[in-house]
């Protein structure tokens, strides 16, 4: 199969890796210095120093030549940008085209200015295209990289697409499990990145483990109220891209948005923790929205409201948690079917 990955950070690096293990393997990257720099040293030194690439992984700068090599009907696409980079990209295949016949994306999150989940901002650039959807699931690129286990979701009403999405990334250490929801694939996606910083600003004040299980079961409650609000199905999130994916971004020492909350429980600013980080922590982008959203819902989400007074409102981390701590006795339960 033929497979090209459009985005050369960490993720699409990693998954165009494991890709070039079976399939006829392109990544694009945007700039072409970076391109050349990756095909020379078989490394992407910036997003994954240290981990050596596969020789029959080939590089592109050209984004009509990266679209022409996935442009037959058996080929598949996968687009590896943030969700601040899905729109121009969307529109760049539209603008060229060459929209492929089947693609995947991979990033998390809603697009700050509109509101919109990915699928949402795909439909808005590309419409009446069918056969596309969202690959999603607990996994960090340095591990997929080195070829560690891993199980993702692939979620389209397009079996094309789905079946697709298996047969390129189905081998090896990953393993691919397949649905049709997209809307809550999606939002598990972006609400556990916000819920991570809670996670890693509680454990940055040293509140303990039992602080920890409780934010990750009550977020848990958040993401399904906000998923089901807006569509998605209740059992995707007890799955990988809701419980599976929050458990691992909240606790793993690899994740960027627990180190946004660490280092804001230890003092640091904001603007000083993103210039640092080198990489896009999508919680904070999104975090916003994410509250927005859930106020226009009518979605009690206590968690994500102290986050954004953290982010955005210079409130300290440790009142945030007193607020949040002040807050009465309810019911554990809340029914989270569609109503």
């Amino acid at each position: 199969m033929k497979v090209a990955v459009l985005g050369a950070g960490a993720w699409g690096t990693a998954l165009a890796a494991h890709l070039a293990a079976r399939h006829d393997t392109l990544l694009w990257a945007r700039e072409p210095a970076l391109a050349a720099e990756l095909a020379a040293r078989r490394e992407n030194a910036h997003y994954l120093q240290g981990v050596a690439l596969p020789a029959q992984l080939r590089y592109e700068a050209g984004l009509a030549t990266a679209l022409e090599h996935c442009g037959a009907e058996d080929a598949l696409c996968v687009i590896a940008t943030p969700v601040a980079g899905l729109r121009a990209l969307s529109r760049a295949l539209r603008e060229l085209g060459r929209v492929p016949a089947h693609f995947v994306w991979v990033c998390k999150g809603f697009e700050a200015d509109t509101q919109m989940l990915p699928h949402q901002v795909v439909a808005s650039e590309l419409a009446g295209h069918v056969s596309h959807g969202v690959l999603s699931g607990p996994s960090f690129a340095r591990e997929v990289a080195l070829g560690l286990p891993v199980a993702l979701t692939v979620a389209s009403t397009s079996a094309a697409c789905r079946d697709l999405a298996v047969s390129a990334f189905h081998h090896g250490a990953m393993r691919i499990y397949t649905g049709d929801d997209l809307i809550g694939v999606e939002v598990g996606g972006a609400v556990k990145n916000v819920l991570a910083i809670a996670t890693g600003i509680s454990d940055g004040l040293a509140l303990g483990l039992n602080a920890r299980a409780a934010l990750i079961t009550r977020g848990l409650a958040e993401m399904s109220r906000l998923g089901v609000a807006l569509g998605g199905r209740p059992d995707t999130f007890t799955g990988l891209t809701g419980l599976g994916d929050l458990i691992l971004t909240a606790t793993g020492d690899l994740s960027r948005n627990r180190t946004v909350g660490l280092q804001l429980a230890d003092g640091r600013s904001l603007d000083d923790i993103l210039g640092a980080l080198g990489h896009v922590a999508e919680g904070v982008r999104c975090a916003q929205a994410v509250l927005g959203i859930a106020r226009a819902q009518g979605v009690d989400m206590p968690i994500t409201e102290a986050v954004c007074s953290v982010l955005f409102d210079g409130v300290a981390p440790r009142a945030a948690v007193s607020a949040l701590l002040r807050r009465d006795a309810r019911a554990e339960s809340h029914r989270v079917d569609r109503a």
